[in-house]
């Protein structure tokens, strides 16, 4: 099986020992993505804005894969307040459509910089 190393300029760099994401065989495993602005590597305000960030990345890692949103077979969304996931819920539907991924929505008590969300994902190209 190959194993490499997916990289995308247009999602925020990756800071620390990991990849955007590494793709085995057909099978990529997208890093956990919070809603850093690529070109300034800051996050961005207010949750809704910081939610579409982080699917725009994703999208941006995703679109260097080879592949699309189409193609993600399991989504993982960490949340720091889960009664904002109504809100996720709703922009998710401005990126993906039936069939939908997999999906595991997660209250934690923190993430990375301040962050309200964080999210990663598994896709299968054909």
């Amino acid at each position: 099986m190959t194993k490499s190393v997916i990289h995308s300029d247009k999602a925020p760099a990756a800071i620390g020992t990991y990849s955007q994401a590494i793709k085995a065989g057909n099978t990529v495993y997208m890093s956990g993505q919070i809603p850093l602005d690529p070109s300034t590597m800051e996050l961005v305000e207010g949750f809704e804005a910081q939610t579409i960030q982080v699917f725009e990345n994703l999208k941006s890692v995703a679109e260097a894969a080879g592949g699309s949103f189409k193609d993600i077979v399991k989504l993982n969304i960490f949340l720091t307040d889960l009664s904002n996931f109504a809100t996720v819920n709703e922009i998710m539907g401005r990126y993906f459509q039936q069939p939908y991924p997999a999906r595991a929505a997660i209250g934690v008590a923190a993430l990375p910089k301040g962050s309200q969300v964080e999210m990663d994902a598994i896709l299968v190209l054909e």
